[in-house]
């Protein structure tokens, strides 16, 4: 008897240690990440004349962030093009109280708005490679990983392997996928619209749809009900993973019990079950008939089989996980990213009906009631204009984010490790001084002699899909599908805003319609 309460003592005895040290190594992180470094970089900004918020402990700028966001997003807001002021209502204040470069918190780390044209060359081109993507808490990595978020070696890796894969002579092939996926949104449209004069519904919901259909076939080879289940499981995922991107990475959290990590890693293993599958068929699919059959999961398989023989090493191509991580990447950012980028272009071509009839006349001179073909597709010229205006006004990403891991000279000042430095892609593409007083207004005409020329001046500004090496290796992939999916929907309908439609974009991961995308549409 003694000796069992001996023994149960001494568990307990253990037991506390145990939770006095776990509660000590909490205490002294607390005190080095979240109050003692916070302030030894506020003054290392503030001694250089960079100006911003005060930090406060523990969670910086973000309360405050929330209820302006709130705020804001309360009502919707006229039918303007300023969107900044709702779209990012605290860094708009931040920006007009301290100036084109200025510091917030969030959390415990400054984050440094960059809004001077004159410093994105260099942190982009010419510096690309003294930054890191900024860390994530450890639960958001059960989203995505894939390269986006890799650094070094690993995202070089990587990067050669996937470039092969989205060559545009590859993305032609992809073209019937395209085809069969836009045949299948005109059939369902035209079968609502029937033998009315119109009919009115949220085109939103149906795009996104239509890009993850887009995805499961051009991309990963298979159907869209099979890949439909991918789809589900993302959309459930963006809610949590917001939420754990956004709280504070304390050491061991990830080991805590809690519902929100329960949810998480079931709906992580569900997902790589699924591609897992899809993986195994196509890697039989290339053995047994030695093609990829045009989609990109079969492309990146022969690629990075290629890159192990070329090294001949079978470790240098990806493992099936880093796979399984890039097909998770493909799905969520090309679903997303084209799905915004058609719903913004067909609110915009409702709220500027001569640039739709422009558009539409553009496409029935090359193409008549022919199905787009690759060749037309790259003579659409006033098309490809307004989904470039589209993508300025309405940028998918609204921001670009590095992070220093070491003291780097940027202009005049030198950032200490530890410091986010943030550009905001939507402040550069509303910016009078890089655009001309009517950088607010639709006017794709500023496209018309291409890109590079729309303004002379900044030419390293307009980067919807980043800058630099490190841009989105996926960007010829989304402009395709788009220029196909317009080119279809103004061969067979026109379309106007429905009194039901309310402007408010909002930036969720990219910028989407807060309320939809309410339109009405007619048989052309």
């Amino acid at each position: 008897m003694a000796m069992g309460v001996a023994v149960a003592a001494d568990l307990v005895w253990h037991l506390a240690s145990g939770v006095a040290g776990l509660l000590l190594v909490v205490a002294v992180w607390v005190f080095y990440f979240v109050w003692w470094t916070p302030r030894q970089l506020e003054r290392a900004l503030r001694a250089q004349g960079l100006d911003g918020t005060s930090y406060r402990f523990p969670h910086g700028d973000r309360e405050l962030s929330a209820r302006l966001d709130r705020e804001v997003h309360a009502k919707p807001m006229t039918f303007s093009h300023s969107i900044i002021p709702r779209v990012a209502p605290f860094t708009h204040r931040t920006v007009s109280q301290y100036g084109k470069i200025s510091f917030t918190w969030a959390g415990p780390v400054p984050e440094v708005t960059i809004t001077d044209v004159g410093l994105v060359r260099q942190l982009l081109l010419n510096m690309s490679h003294d930054f890191e993507k900024p860390k994530l808490n450890p639960l958001a990595k059960f989203f995505f990983r894939g390269v986006f978020t890799y650094e070094g070696e690993k995202w070089a890796k990587h990067r050669r392997i996937l470039n092969p894969a989205f060559h545009m002579e590859k993305l032609k092939q992809m073209l019937p996928a395209f085809r069969t996926c836009c045949n299948d949104l005109i059939s369902k449209w035209e079968n609502m619209v029937g033998s009315g004069t119109c009919y009115e519904f949220d085109v939103w919901s149906d795009l996104q749809t239509f890009a993850a259909n887009v995805i499961s076939t051009a991309a990963l080879g298979t159907s869209y009900e099979e890949g439909k289940r991918v789809y589900q499981i993302q959309t459930q995922q963006i809610v949590p993973f917001v939420q754990a991107a956004q709280s504070l990475n304390v050491p061991g959290s990830e080991f805590l019990p809690a519902e929100r990590k329960k949810r998480i890693k079931a709906l992580d293993r569900e997902i790589r079950e699924l591609l897992g599958s899809i993986i195994k068929k196509r890697e039989e699919d290339i053995k047994n008939v030695k093609a990829s059959n045009g989609n990109l999961l079969g492309l990146l398989l022969e690629s990075t089989m290629t890159d192990s023989q070329e090294h001949g090493n079978n470790n240098a191509g990806m493992t099936i996980e880093e796979v399984i991580e890039e097909c998770k990447l493909f799905y969520f950012a090309g679903q997303e990213t084209s799905a915004v980028l058609l719903t913004w272009t067909m609110i915009l071509l409702s709220m500027h009906p001569e640039w739709q009839v422009r558009a539409r006349e553009e496409v029935l001179r090359v193409f008549g009631e022919n199905k787009p073909d690759f060749d037309g597709l790259s003579r659409l010229k006033t098309v490809t204009m307004i989904l470039h205006e589209v993508l300025r006004l309405y940028p998918p990403i609204t921001f670009i984010q590095r992070h220093t891991y070491k003291t780097i000279k940027l202009g005049d000042v030198n950032y200490p490790p530890g410091v986010l430095l943030r550009l905001p892609i939507l402040f550069f593409n509303h910016d009078p001084e890089i655009w001309g007083e009517d950088a607010s207004e639709f006017n794709p005409e500023r496209f018309a002699e291409g890109v590079s020329n729309a303004c002379k001046n900044h030419q390293m500004v307009f980067f919807p899909f980043g800058g630099g090496p490190r841009n989105c290796i996926g960007q010829n992939f989304a402009l395709m599908e788009a220029k196909m999916a317009l080119a279809a929907i103004l061969q067979h309908f026109s379309f106007e805003l429905s009194p039901a439609y309310a402007h408010a974009p909002l930036i969720v991961l990219s910028l989407v319609p807060q309320h939809g995308a309410h339109l009405r549409l007619r048989r052309f």
